[in-house]
């Protein structure tokens, strides 16, 4: 079963990007997340929207 939240490190992995681009995504409000006690996540629906957004823009 694929994770729902994924660490930011796992978010990079997923974009091909490094985890200090997830954090300025994070900060400039293109990429949704939680906290969960402290701990950064991104919602695996939120990487599939960054996604469709960079598609949208693109078209």
């Amino acid at each position: 079963m694929e994770p729902i939240l994924l660490r930011v490190d796992e978010a990079a992995r997923l974009l091909g990007i490094g985890r200090t681009r997830v954090y300025d995504l994070i900060r400039l409000d293109l990429l949704q997340s939680v906290k969960v006690f402290g701990a950064r996540r991104i919602p695996r629906t939120a990487i599939d929207a960054y996604v469709e957004s960079l598609i949208d823009k693109a078209a």
